[in-house]
């Protein structure tokens, strides 16, 4: 099965997305609008990308746009290579909101709580947004780029 296959067919039911290229594995990146994330991600599950790999999150640019990453696979019995698709879905930084893909892939739940915890990434519809590794009274989100860390630490038994 070739690696372009979910591309093509979302051209042929004339869905918009642009590739971004292939990696060096030979796997597909493709660009998805917010809007059109949460009917495309089921369209990936019900085509056969019924695993979500990896999700992750990340500041593109100081003051730039979020992207939130998402690494679907393809299992099937009896293939030994599984295809895989990785997908970048944007938001803009001042109101960063992206459908959340909780009820497609349960494996997205603590994933996307960690990028909501460092980015600041909102996922409509996850049914436990709230924050996973800071403290719930902690202002700002750690990893954008444009973060300021506090002059202040509280640091416990540093001995």
């Amino acid at each position: 099965m070739q690696q372009d296959r979910l591309s093509d067919w979302l051209v042929k039911h004339d869905l918009v997305h642009r590739s971004l290229g292939f990696d060096c594995r030979g796997i597909e990146t493709l660009q998805i609008k917010t809007e059109d994330w949460d009917s495309i991600a089921v369209i990936s599950y019900v085509y056969g990308y019924n695993y979500l790999r990896s999700q992750c999150a990340y500041d593109v640019a100081p003051g730039g746009f979020l992207a939130s990453v998402y690494h679907l696979t393809r299992i099937q019995y009896g293939i030994a290579k599984p295809e895989e698709v990785c997908i970048k879905v944007f938001a803009p930084r001042n109101n960063p909101r992206i459908p959340s893909v909780f009820w497609i892939w349960r494996s997205a739940d603590f994933q996307e709580r960690e990028s909501y915890d460092m980015l600041g990434i909102s996922y409509d519809n996850h049914p436990r947004l709230k924050r996973i590794l800071m403290p719930e009274s902690w202002i700002g989100w750690p990893l954008r780029k444009d973060y300021i860390t506090p002059n202040f630490y509280e640091i416990q038994d540093a001995h």
